[in-house]
This record gives C-alpha cells, sequence and structure tokens, in this order.
C-alpha cells in the first residue's frame, strides 16, 4: 500500500534572513516563548505521542548529564562554548523540543573542530550514555569538519535517559564525511535531537541513522548547501517493537544550484503498539537550477497491530532541474517472494528472516563503513530472532487451544 502524499495548505514563505516559514516549518527562533507547548494538533505534532515526550518539553534547568566519551585523533579539538558563542554557530531552534534543549542546560555547549586536510583512517567514535538518573538532560554539539578533510564520525546511544539535544554540522568546501548516529537505548529512554547539516561547495556527505531502542525517539534533520555542487545521501534504518514510538522528519533545503539529495529510509515494526512516523520535506528554491532529488521510504510490517505513518512532500519553485521525485509505501511481507523461496525448501521462517535481511542489506550496506554495517545486520538479526521466537510461541499456544 502507497501512502498517501501531503500536498501542504500553502508554499513555504522564506523570510528575509532565509528561513523557511511555513505549517510545516514554524519560524525558528532561539526565544523558549516562540515555541508553545505542542498540543498534538499542530501539523510538526500530529503524529508525535506529545506526553510521551513531556519530560523534555517542560521548562526549567536541569544539571543532569551523559556519560560523554569520545575517541578521536589528537588534531580534533573539543572546547565548551558560551550561550552568545553557541548563538553565532548553531542551527537556530526549529520547535519547542530544540528550543528547551538550547534554552534550559546549564551544562557547557561543545564545539568539536576537525581540522582542514585531515584524512583518518579510523572513524571518529562519540559515545554517549544514559546514567538513568530519571532527570531531564540537554546538550548542544557544534561540529565542524575543515575544508577537504576526509572523515567518518560515529554517535553511539546506550543506557537510560530523557535525552534531547541539538546538533549543527559546519562542512567545509570540498570535505568527503560520513555520519552515523546508532540509537541502542534502553527500553525506558526518551529522545528528541535537532539535526542541521549545512553543506559547503562540492562537499560529498553521507549520513545514517540507525534506530533501534528508546521508548519514544524523535529525530527532525534538516540539510542546507552553502554552496553549489554538493552532493548530499541520507539513509535510515529503523525496527520498532510493541509499544514503541520512532519518528524520523527530515528536510532538505536546496538552495543553491548544482545540487545533489538521496533520502532512504527502511523500517520494520513488529508488536502491538509498534508506531514509526517518517515525513520528508524537500524544498527546491527559485535559485536552485540543475538540482537532483530523490527521497523514498520503506515500511515492512511483521505483526498485527502496528502503524507507519509515511509522509513525503516535495516543492518545486523552478522548473529548470534534473529530476525531482518521491515515494513512499508501507506493507507485510511479499507472498510471492515466501512462495518462492518454500518452493525450494526453505522453512517459513527462515523464508521470512531472508525477505527481511534482503529489505535491509542494500541500505545498510550503503553507509560505507563496514564495522558498522555488520553491527547493524546483527542488531537487525537479534530483532528478527525475537519476532519469530514470539510467531513461534503463538503458534504453539494456537495448536494446543485446538
Amino acid at each position: 500500500m502507497t501512502a498517501p502524499v501531503q500536498t501542504p495548505q500553502k508554499g513555504h514563505n522564506v523570510t528575509i534572513e532565509g528561513d523557511v516559514e511555513s505549517h510545516l516549518h514554524p519560524r525558528p527562533s532561539w526565544q523558549l516563548a516562540d515555541h508553545p507547548m505542542p498540543t498534538g494538533r499542530e501539523e510538526i505534532w500530529r503524529f508525535t505521542p506529545v506526553r510521551e515526550f513531556a519530560p523534555i518539553l517542560a521548562e526549567g534547568p536541569t544539571r543532569a548529564s551523559l556519560e560523554w566519551d569520545i575517541k578521536a585523533p589528537e588534531q580534533v579539538t573539543v572546547t565548551d562554548l558560551a550561550p552568545d558563542d553557541l548563538r553565532g554557530l548553531a542551527e537556530t531552534p526549529q520547535d519547542r523540543l530544540s528550543a528547551v534543549a538550547a534554552t534550559n542546560s546549564v551544562n557547557p555547549s561543545r564545539r568539536i573542530e576537525i581540522p582542514a586536510d585531515a584524512q583518518y583512517d579510523d572513524p571518529i567514535d562519540i559515545n554517549l550514555t544514559g546514567t538513568g538518573s530519571g532527570e531531564s538532560v540537554y546538550q548542544n554539539l557544534v561540529v565542524e569538519i575543515g575544508r577537504f578533510a576526509h572523515v567518518t564520525l560515529v554517535v553511539r546511544y546506550k543506557g537510560s535517559a530523557n535525552l534531547g539535544e541539538n546538533w549543527t554540522f559546519r562542512i567545509g568546501d570540498g570535505a568527503e564525511a560520513t555520519i552515523v548516529f546508532v540509537h541502542e537505548w534502553d527500553d525506558d529512554a526518551v529522545h528528541a535531537a535537532q539535526i542541521a547539516f549545512e553543506l559547503g561547495r562540492d562537499t560529498t556527505v553521507r549520513t545514517a541513522q540507525a534506530t533501534f531502542g528508546g521508548k519514544a525517539v524523535r529525530i527532525s534533520q534538516t540539510a542546507s548547501y552553502q554552496g553549489p555542487g554538493a552532493d548530499l545521501s541520507q539513509l535510515g534504518v529503523y525496527f520498532a517493537d510493541a509499544s514503541q514510538h520512532i519518528e524520523h522528519r527530515l528536510f532538505v533545503d536546496h538552495n543553491a544550484p548544482r545540487t545533489k539529495s538521496r533520502v532512504d529510509f527502511r523500517g520494520c515494526l513488529q508488536g502491538a503498539g509498534a508506531h514509526t512516523v517518517w515525513v520528508g520535506d524537500v524544498l527546491i528554491r527559485p535559485v536552485a537550477t540543475g538540482i537532483d532529488t530523490y527521497e523514498s521510504n520503506k515500511n515492512l510490517v511483521l505483526t498485527e497491530g502496528c502503524r507507519a505513518d509515511a509522509v513525503p512532500n516535495l516543492e518545486i519553485q523552478t522548473g529548470n532541474i534534473v529530476g525531482a521525485g518521491h515515494s513512499a509505501s508501507t506493507g507485510r511481507f511479499d507472498a510471492e517472494q515466501l512462495f518462492y523461496l518454500q518452493s525450494r525448501g526453505i522453512e517459513e521462517e527462515e523464508a521470512r528472516r531472508l525477505v527481511v535481511h534482503g529489505f535491509f542489506t542494500d541500505i545498510v550496506r550503503r553507509i560505507g563503513v563496514e564495522e558498522i554495517s555488520n553491527e547493524l545486520m546483527d542488531r537487525i538479526e537479534e530483532e528478527l530472532l525475537e519476532s519469530l521466537g514470539a510467531s513461534t510461541q503463538t503458534a504453539a499456544d494456537q495448536s494446543s487451544e485446538g
């Protein structure tokens, strides 16, 4: 079943400052008062269980913190940022969650600088572990990747936390960067993030979101271009279990000519109450001639009682483009695929496992970091074993009742 394409009620309004404002993108602001508490009726909140995010929507500073560890070459520097410096470098908050994180944190903001021309064989690893204190914790980070640098950065989340955070990646001209976020939270974690990518001229950037753990996770990801010639690929894999909410919201602002973007997110759902949301929004401004963009989201439902919402949006303000398109779909196992595999002597459970592996393998391999790709496929295998085990138990229960 193909998800319906949502047509905006009105077009985007580009403000004098270059910000984008519409019902999908309320005007960015550093002032918390400009971001009222959501009710769930607003367009940007209508798929989100607002009550689940209450711990990090409330106003008021906290001194809770995460265990924070970075493994990087000595040329990479990490420094604290004063609030005024943060505003000069970071993306302006887009919603209530990012505004609370920007204004409530009493922990120092961090600036990570990767020098120009840097080339590192190993990924820069950032490990964030929640301590389960029950308090909300907020953080703000700015990552600056120098001109012509070639780097891979991996961010991992584990433990238990109520976390609101903002990331801004400023990627210098000619740089090549792979940036991966791996979410393996405990089952009670609540996490919201605003992640902004600012691509310099002729950059090549690959990003990936791998979301598995957490009770409620909402990732809002934006991308804009600081010059022509940049190439952006945004990948995502997610696996939602019973009563889990996983939400990815993406906005690509083609505000420079001859730029390219590809978005490809895929997810599986299993268990009663599993809920995923993917919203992909692309704006092609009048100045963005010669651009090429495509966004795709696919969802595979493994059990009854799941819900996958997928909403692609595309607004084109110039006819002089190479290409632009989008697609979104949600479905169950392909009966023909299962029949084909079973007709060759493969048991049904193994056939289902192979279908899911095939669904994810292509996108996981495209991340381009072998260690991460193998790690993610192992995690998907764990999720599948859980699903197949539950199916086997259900079948056994039904057999005994009969």
